[in-house]
């Protein structure tokens, strides 16, 4: 008997299905989705994840080469404002993501911590604003465990929210960030408003689990207004908040003290996590140190210590004035007892990157380095001795505040997700599964019965969608996931081939 079924697939028609899909994000672009009906329309990037059809694509422009073992971690975004967090493994091919919730909300700084000695995933999660171009963010951190489940928020204490530029989950289980609060100041001595505004950093330290408040820190009882290289909002604005500081990170030194980045200072500080008092400042207007003149930075992020005791920082060298001509990955030795900084060594793009906003660089385990450039969508990842050995970019009208590389195990608890179609008597099958990391290859069942399925083929995992090509005409598909030893990980629904 010739059914419409029959007649559609003996002529090639496209028949797609899914199932399992989790939840995903189409971070977005400047065009319109195509009409239905289009040749673009009918076929979608992923077909078994056509919600992700604007996901962008992250080309890489040198070859993994020599690298450490780990995925890369991104939160792309462009005019759009559909932000989200993304892993790619090194060939620039997703592994998870994730549409973070309307309206208006945005991901930032998404990387792999430690919380209770367990691996997690956090970002930050909220809405930007700011003056003069300096996003200031109000919001909460996110904290996922390895199947993608949301372990907990956490928000600062009191009525403020917390800002965007850092979240360090400590060996106590506590966190580090920033809030930025905006409190009256008189500006008069500075050229501003008597009843002006002021942004004023401040750090909390929470317990995690209790939420519990365990330390404060207020920029404006330690720093002052005139080390600040930032010019006062001015005529319309001039009642905007001043953000004199901008801190954009914070984190812990070798011996428990804590260190933070201030952007419009050119400042790192370091500040006793007992008292809140100051121990030194190194850069800016009032320097404890001596700083060797390669080792100056301008409008820098994300100081660190490194394991060997050294430091190092993200010198943008460019934001609101150009004081260099390209931005690098700086690291450099601190003497406490001669006040000296001494230039270690440099981490320069091939393109010549300058970037100025966001970026951070980060120490690999076995001594290499990984630098996002932040507002240049580029990342890339250094030998020990300065030699790239990955580099890769997202689309050039995107940003990403942030990129780091770190191993990870995914094991999501919803299905794999399959799309089908039919071409030439055959059923072409593509498979894929939002975040698991243990997929070394695809298998397709078919049948004419959901419950007398057999095996027809196999194709190792390539990419995020694998493709399968089953012959005939079955009434339904399932696909399993195989790990490296050929043992089932994850089963999709049965999926009937129809129109």
């Amino acid at each position: 008997m010739t059914t419409r079924r029959t007649v559609l697939l003996a002529a090639g028609g496209a028949v797609v299905a899914a199932a399992g899909g989790g939840v995903g994000y189409a971070l977005g672009n400047d065009k319109a989705p195509p009409a239905p009906g289009t040749p673009a329309a009918d076929a979608p990037k992923y077909r078994s994840r056509p919600d992700l059809r604007a996901l962008p694509d992250v080309t890489i422009t040198t070859a993994a080469n020599g690298t450490m073992p780990g995925s890369i971690f991104l939160s792309p975004a462009s005019g759009t404002g559909l932000w989200g967090p993304l892993m790619v493994d090194e060939k620039g091919s997703p592994v998870w993501f994730r549409k973070v919730p309307d309206p208006a909300t945005v991901a930032i700084d998404f990387k792999a911590q430690q919380y209770q000695n367990k691996p997690v995933l956090t970002w930050w999660e909220g809405t930007i604003g700011g003056t003069g171009g300096q996003g200031v963010g109000q919001g909460e951190f996110v904290i996922a465990d390895t199947a993608y489940r949301e372990v907990t928020r956490v928000r600062a204490f009191g009525t403020e929210q917390a800002d965007q530029h850092d979240f360090v989950i400590t060996p106590q289980d506590t966190a580090l960030f920033w809030i930025y609060d905006p409190i009256p100041y008189d500006l008069s001595s500075h050229g501003g408003p008597a009843d002006g505004v002021l942004h004023d950093g401040v750090i909390q330290e929470i317990d995690i689990k209790t939420g519990k408040r365990l330390f404060e820190w207020r920029a404006r009882d330690h720093v002052t207004l005139d080390e600040s290289y930032a010019p006062l909002p001015q005529g319309e604005s001039a009642h905007l908040p001043y953000d004199y500081l901008h801190a954009n990170s914070v984190g812990l030194a070798a011996d428990g003290n804590i260190i933070i980045s201030a952007r419009h200072t050119w400042t790192t500080y370091k500040i006793e996590r007992k008292t809140g008092g100051v121990i030194w400042r190194i850069g800016g207007k009032k320097s404890d140190f001596q700083v060797d003149e390669k080792a100056t930075f301008a409008w820098q992020h994300d100081f660190r210590q490194r394991r060997n005791g050294s430091y190092s920082v993200f010198d943008n060298g460019a934001g609101i004035t150009n004081e260099h001509e390209q931005s690098r990955g700086l690291v450099f030795k601190v003497d406490e007892q001669a006040k000296q900084v001494t230039f270690v060594q440099e981490f320069l793009h091939p393109q010549k990157l300058l970037a100025p906003t966001q970026g951070n660089f980060r120490e690999l385990a076995d001594g290499g380095s990984f630098i996002g450039w932040g507002q240049m969508p580029w990342f890339t990842e250094y030998a020990p001795d300065g030699t790239v050995r990955l580099d890769g970019h997202i689309p050039l009208d995107n940003q990403s505040y942030r990129a780091y590389k770190a191993e990870w195990t995914g094991t999501p608890l919803d299905q794999p997700a399959l799309g089908l179609r039919a071409e030439n008597n055959t059923v072409i099958v593509n498979a894929s599964w939002n975040g698991a990391t243990n997929v070394a290859k695809w298998r397709a069942r078919v049948g004419n019965q959901p419950g007398a399925l057999a095996a027809s083929t196999e194709a190792g995992r390539s990419g995020f969608e694998t493709e399968l090509v089953v012959p005939g005409t079955p009434e339904y598909v399932v696909v399993d996931a195989l790990d490296a030893n050929g043992k089932v990980v994850g089963t999709s629904s049965a999926v009937p081939v129809r129109v």
